[in-house]
């Protein structure tokens, strides 16, 4: 039998720059591995079948999709015995289900023998979704495009997190949605001659200009283990269209504020959000604050697992 630990992310920032004509968002982020993890174990068999206690359809299920993708590259009608004992929350924006494929073709690719290369993995990865072709990567990549451009980054010390998530899910897709909605209403406000403006007056490229070295100036920051001054154009794009709906979001930022979180942001999606603090002790003690809520005190991940 084999066993893969499947690591859940953060997203230290997260620029969507719009709808692309393949219908996914163009994004930009800095993503990192951290330490909780769901548990994948492979054992052969003759048909396909996972284990598992969470409710979810096989159809739906992200490492049966992953499963069947390697079956029809490969030509094969292997099959396996996929157990899943699930950690990371789902709905959560913490990569949960992406990390989880990703896991299954590492793992399949083992136990089937099949010898694929990481590249030839990353093409059925970016067909599963667009988080999980960052999990066949290290620990913290910056990725653009829907998410298959990863450019990997060095990160020299880990940080202390804590991770709270409130008793509800939130659909990737549907603050996705609620934010192209909210950019078209904006866009319409603001009518064609502003749009004009922004597109080609000097000073919003520069100001455009000045916000890319704002984002690679934090990058260095997470990188040697210290978020620094962080701007007002370093953040989520859809944290304020969640929060619009789901205001105890912005509640929990401001009690891990509270509680002596040096930078506090949701994550991904949402609905986790996630504070910085200077030990694991003062995110275990401010951890006891978020009764009622599922939390965990984890670190980030900076070398290959």
């Amino acid at each position: 039998m084999l066993t893969l630990n499947a690591p859940a992310k953060i997203n230290w920032f997260l620029k969507v720059l719009g709808l692309r004509d393949d219908g996914f968002h163009e994004i930009r982020s800095l993503i990192q591995k951290v330490t909780l993890y769901d548990q994948i174990t492979f054992a052969p068999a003759d048909t396909l079948s996972i284990e598992t206690d969470i409710q979810i359809s096989l159809e739906d299920n992200l490492i049966y999709k992953a499963a069947l993708l390697l079956q029809k590259k490969c030509g094969i009608d292997e099959g396996a015995v996929i157990g899943l004992d699930k950690n990371i929350p789902m709905g959560a924006g913490l990569g949960g289900g992406s990390s989880d494929a990703a896991a299954a073709l590492i793992g399949l690719n083992k136990l089937w023998t099949l010898g694929l290369a990481t590249e030839e993995l990353l093409v059925l990865a970016k067909q599963l979704g667009s988080d999980v072709p960052f999990f066949l990567h290290g620990p913290i990549s910056f990725i653009s495009g829907r998410g298959e451009n990863i450019v990997p980054r060095n990160a020299l010390k880990t940080l202390n997190i804590l991770l709270v998530k409130p008793p509800f899910d939130i659909p990737t897709a549907w603050a996705y949605k609620k934010y192209s909605h909210m950019r078209s209403a904006e866009i319409l406000v603001a009518g064609e001659t502003a749009l004009s403006l922004y597109y080609n007056d000097d000073l919003e490229l520069t100001k455009k200009a000045e916000k890319v070295n704002n984002i690679e100036h934090f990058i260095r920051n997470i990188e040697r283990a210290d978020p620094g001054d962080i701007t007002d154009d370093v953040f989520n794009d859809l944290e304020s269209v969640v929060i619009e709906s789901f205001p105890v979001i912005a509640e929990i930022k401001m009690r891990l504020r509270e509680q002596g979180a040096g930078f506090v942001l949701m994550s991904g999606s949402g609905s986790t959000v996630f504070g910085v603090f200077g030990s694991r002790e003062k995110a275990e003690e401010a951890l006891k604050s978020f009764q009622g809520f599922w939390t965990a005190a984890v670190e980030t991940v900076i070398e290959v697992e």
